[in-house]
């Protein structure tokens, strides 16, 4: 037995020594005829494994997502309902409408960055800087021109002759502003009817002298039955496309 672990042990420090000799180099930069660089693939991995982890954030800060899930819970508040629709339902809900708003997006990222760059026609840091123009253009269209100005200023920027010289530093948190006030504008209107209904069943609760039963016990049914009667989930997903320009 010990002499199979040392038979092992052997076996491998000879391939760390063996990899040491050949050596596997951490950054090859190739420069092209046109003066253009681009990396090993081994660096390229590196940044895609990167970039994974970054992934939510992105997902969150620079797509609709947030004011999607924003007016779902809002309307689930509104309805009084505390855990139906859950959690993993309406983050699945945001998740599969985010797709389908940001599809045109995404779609114009793949024809005019990602297939270049697999057919090897452009570099990586080409690829990225075409990948961020229909993001950019997709966040500069939801983004209230207040909070631009309102960032710029704090961030020590004069004004800006176009949105295309707007940084990412000023954009993500303006476009993020902006997504919240609409969300929760959308999710006041939604808020109304059935705070009316909430109102109406109290006032007949008080005036019947049922002061000890709670009016929301009362008011739930009426609310679910009200949103199913106006087909709610399809007409409050159909808003938050059409808020977006899709649909």
């Amino acid at each position: 037995m010990l002499r199979l672990i040392m038979i092992f042990l052997g076996t491998v420090l000879f391939s760390t020594y063996a990899g040491a000799e050949t050596g596997i180099p951490a950054l090859t930069v190739v420069t092209g005829q046109d003066g253009s660089q681009n990396y090993t693939v081994t660096i390229q991995i590196l940044a895609i494994m990167t970039a994974l982890t970054l992934i939510p954030s992105m997902l969150i800060m620079m797509t609709s997502f947030t004011r999607i899930i924003i007016v779902f819970a809002v309307l689930r508040q509104a309805l009084g309902l505390q855990q139906s629709p859950s959690n993993q339902i309406l983050i699945g809900l945001a998740l599969f409408l985010t797709m389908f708003i940001m599809t045109p997006v995404w779609e114009k990222i793949n024809v005019d960055a990602l297939q270049p760059y697999l057919s090897e026609s452009i570099t990586a840091l080409d690829a990225v800087e075409l990948a961020k123009k229909p993001i950019t253009e997709f966040m500069l269209a939801q983004t209230r021109e207040d909070h631009v100005d309102l960032f710029a200023r704090i961030a020590g920027y004069e004004k800006f002759d176009s949105a295309q010289e707007i940084p990412f530093t000023i954009l993500v948190p303006a476009f993020m502003t902006s997504e919240l006030k609409t969300a929760f504008q959308i999710g006041f209107i939604i808020f109304i009817p059935f705070l009316v209904i909430d109102l109406v069943i109290a006032s007949i609760l008080m005036a019947m002298g049922m002061m000890m039963l709670s009016p929301i016990i009362i008011s739930l049914p009426f609310k679910i039955m009200l949103f199913i009667l106006i087909d709610g989930w399809a007409l409050v997903m159909g808003t938050l496309a059409s808020s977006f320009g899709a649909g």
